[in-house]
């Protein structure tokens, strides 16, 4: 049957939010290959405003884009690189391959590591085995200063300054002195001002998770004690 795009969206919520249960529980990503081939996916029939192939393991491709393009979809972790059968490529038009992120700070993303037509794929990447490969682990791209972000929330409590930005990151200051990594001294304030260390599923907030929560907590306290 197929999905419309709201649908799709649910879905890749929905398997995201349970990846992120199941590591909570403790579960190694490695064990979830099943869940991270899913989230890859419907992230990728998303933003190809496509459809899933009718078939489990149809044969070449997983995800059918809107311009009628037969995609095959590679999701991985942890793995160096990945691998396309050579006697299915022949049905295949387009090729994506995505890494599903396990970060401290910023919690579980979909990174795309490759996008492009299955001709283009062709007479770039090499043959091994009878396979056609790709190698994941390239270098990240750089990144620039964050001074040159907005700051979209902050506050205050005793020596600290919490700051999270406009992309969500969290940044905390003693004085003008930035505390690196945030997490340690955030885990201080939570305990402070009674800001809970674990998310609804029972796992440990990442950092952006907590800075927010302490964040929300410290301007509420403050709104409240000005309104006395």
């Amino acid at each position: 049957m197929a999905l419309s795009q709201v649908q799709v969206i649910q879905s890749l919520a929905e398997a995201l939010s349970w990846f992120e249960k199941e590591l909570d529980w403790g579960v190694s990503p490695a064990e979830l290959n099943h869940l991270t081939g899913r989230i890859g996916e419907l992230y990728t029939a998303m933003i190809t405003r496509g459809q899933m192939a009718l078939e489990t393991n149809q044969r070449g491709y997983d995800v059918i884009s809107a311009e009628n393009e037969r995609i095959s979809v590679k999701t991985i972790t942890s793995s160096t690189q990945v691998s396309f059968n050579k006697s299915t490529f022949s049905l295949v038009d387009r090729v994506v391959v995505l890494r599903v992120n396990i970060d401290e700070e910023e919690g579980v993303s979909v990174e795309t590591l490759l996008d492009c037509s299955a001709e283009d794929f062709l007479k770039n990447y090499s043959t091994q085995s009878g396979n056609l490969t790709f190698g994941t682990s390239t270098n990240a791209r750089p990144k620039k200063s964050i001074d040159n972000l907005h700051i979209a929330h902050k506050a205050s409590f005793e020596k600290y300054h919490i700051l999270q930005y406009e992309n969500g990151t969290i940044s905390v200051l003693i004085g003008k002195e930035i505390q690196t990594p945030a997490k340690p001294e955030l885990r201080i304030l939570a305990a402070s001002i009674g800001v809970d260390l674990l998310n609804g599923n029972g796992g440990v907030k990442n950092t952006r998770s907590l800075g927010a929560d302490i964040i929300k907590t410290l301007n509420t306290r403050n709104k409240g004690e000005a309104q006395r």
